[in-house]
């Protein structure tokens, strides 16, 4: 199994970016997709995640409002569209594959089955 995250980069505070996660070696449908980040010096925190069919979505406090996960089944991809970046945002973005048989909760990191490699974003000031 593979989780190949990309998009990342460097962004003035107040824009946009978008992250994608290509999955491949595992049926992409059966499983929910997550976003988590990792700054230095913090733990790391839940973003968002996505049901396996794309009904359900739920963010994380610090980003509601400003970013959206959607994916696309026929294209094993899931993306993170992030707007209105601020400082605070900086850290590396991991996607990650929970199969959808753990349930419906999607916020805890324990309960992923699969990561990816990570993409960096950093938000100047």
């Amino acid at each position: 199994v593979q989780l190949q995250a990309s998009g990342g980069g460097l962004v003035q505070a107040g824009g946009s970016l978008r992250l994608s996660c290509a999955a491949s070696g595992l049926t992409f449908g059966r499983y929910h997709m997550g976003w988590f980040r990792h700054a230095p010096g913090r733990s790391r925190e839940f973003v968002s995640a996505i049901d396996w069919s794309g009904g359900r979505t739920i963010d994380g406090a610090s980003v509601k409002g400003r970013f959206t996960i959607s994916r696309d089944n026929a294209r094993s991809t899931v993306y993170l569209q992030m707007s209105s970046l601020k400082p605070e945002d900086t850290a590396v973005y991991y996607c990650a594959a929970q199969d959808r048989s753990r349930g419906n909760d999607y916020t805890r990191a324990l309960l992923y089955d699969y990561w990816g490699t990570g993409t960096l974003v950093t938000v100047s000031s």
